[in-house]
């Protein structure tokens, strides 16, 4: 079970336009829990970099709405396949009517193509996608780094922030 012991998910803008959203979960690795974290970075397409897990979509959703409301979320991107960067892709994909997964051309022909509910976008490596406002996220792809072969990064560049 996910809880966070009633504390909710923290909102904390790390760099120009672009937000990260943690949650702790004391029960995952005690005694020192562990701490999920989701990115936003604003332009006039919103981009979400990790959903979190399917079972944490709500905290997620409520620290979203703190800043932006859900709905105007544009693009969905992660690191890579794995129900904690991307369980709650659907559940974001059913909240925002335009927005579209985003990821690797490995990841999309392995997983996405059939996970998603809608068709993904396939990011070719050193894609650029310009959010509008002055935000451009850069797609690397990191085969096998941090771990999983479909692995990939997004940089953006006007605050040179890596995710």
């Amino acid at each position: 079970m996910i809880t966070n012991s009633g504390a909710g998910t923290n909102v904390h803008e790390i760099a120009d336009g672009i937000y990260r959203l943690s949650t702790y979960v004391p029960d995952i690795a005690p005694p020192a829990g562990f701490t999920f974290n989701q990115f936003l970075v604003l332009g006039h397409e919103p981009l979400m970099f990790h959903t979190g897990l399917r079972k944490m979509f709500q905290f997620n959703r409520n620290a979203l709405s703190r800043i932006i409301p859900p709905e105007r979320l544009r693009w969905i991107a992660f690191g890579h396949f794995e129900s904690d960067d991307c369980g709650a892709m659907n559940e974001w994909l059913s909240i925002a009517p335009q927005a579209q997964a985003a990821h690797g051309q490995t990841g999309c022909m392995v997983s996405l193509n059939d996970f998603a509910d809608r068709a993904p976008r396939i990011l070719a490596d050193n894609e650029v996608i310009d959010l509008g406002g002055g935000k451009r996220v850069r797609y690397i792809d990191t085969p096998h780094t941090p771990h999983g072969w479909d692995a990939g990064v997004l940089f953006e560049e006007s605050t040179q922030t890596l995710m």
